[in-house]
């Protein structure tokens, strides 16, 4: 049974777990090592997710699967104050992948989203990773294509996708 309950303080050693087994899996043949690590560090160091948890930034929550944790996902409500819900954040452990957990997990973020008057997902996804089928498969659209440098001149190249709820 897959569960889906709100993350606290406490949560992000775990978050950095995950991220730290996930993210060399999912970017290691799109991003150099050295992008990958300056990311990280970035997005995911301990004063970073202290940052967005305490100010809200971000909805942490984390996914569980009977009992043992096996993800975690970053959500925004009314995102650039619109009725959007975008999701920053959404991994989950690779053992667990190809099961349909990643749509559960989808549907779920669509409940909550739903509760916050949101009429639609948005994602940022690279355009070389693999997850970009599963997005297209359970209803997300290509909305645009962005580039954006972050720090050390690496280059994000992104689709922003979107699911009408």
């Amino acid at each position: 049974m897959i569960t889906i309950t709100a993350a606290t303080i406490n949560d992000i050693k775990q978050i950095q777990n995950i991220v730290n087994i996930t993210w060399p899996i999912t970017y290691g043949e799109i991003l150099s090592k050295e992008q990958l690590d300056y990311m990280l560090g970035l997005f995911y160091s301990t004063e970073a997710l202290n940052e967005q948890y305490n100010k809200k930034i971000q909805l942490f929550y984390m996914i569980d699967e009977d009992e043992t944790n096996i993800g975690f996902i970053g959500i925004e409500h009314n995102y650039n104050g619109e009725t959007v819900t975008k999701i920053h954040k959404i991994y989950l452990l690779p053992e667990t992948q190809g099961k349909g957990i990643g749509k559960k997990v989808i549907d779920e973020i669509g409940k909550l989203a739903l509760e916050n008057n949101s009429k639609a997902l948005l994602l940022n996804v690279n355009r070389f990773n693999s997850a970009l089928g599963f997005y297209k498969k359970i209803g997300f659209e290509v909305k645009e294509e962005v580039d954006f440098e972050i720090g050390n001149s690496y280059l994000m190249e992104d689709y922003v996708m979107e699911k009408k709820l």
